[in-house]
């Protein structure tokens, strides 16, 4: 069963790029949103996550952090096994 991975972006966020390379070359599929010009849908995103940064990653409706946070997962080992878990 697949994951599902969203990541909330804007366009002119390099870590978002960062982000959503490091899960292309790890041919993980993703739901990209862009929240740059939808006030209404950042603060949804901020009410999910409690971050205000773009990218907000979403895995299996866990917030997992931005760029940092899966890279950091994914140096430590433990982004893949999350992507194997689902609730």
């Amino acid at each position: 069963m697949m994951s599902e991975v969203i990541v909330y972006t804007t366009l002119s966020c390099p870590y978002c790029v960062a982000a959503k390379k490091l899960l292309s070359d790890l041919n993980v599929s993703y739901q990209e949103i862009d929240v740059g010009s939808d006030d209404a849908l950042r603060e949804k995103v901020i009410q999910l996550t409690g971050r205000r940064t773009v990218p907000q990653i979403i895995i299996n409706g866990k917030p997992i952090g931005g760029f940092d946070d899966v890279s950091a997962l994914y140096k430590a080992g433990k982004l893949q096994q999350l992507l194997n878990t689902r609730e």
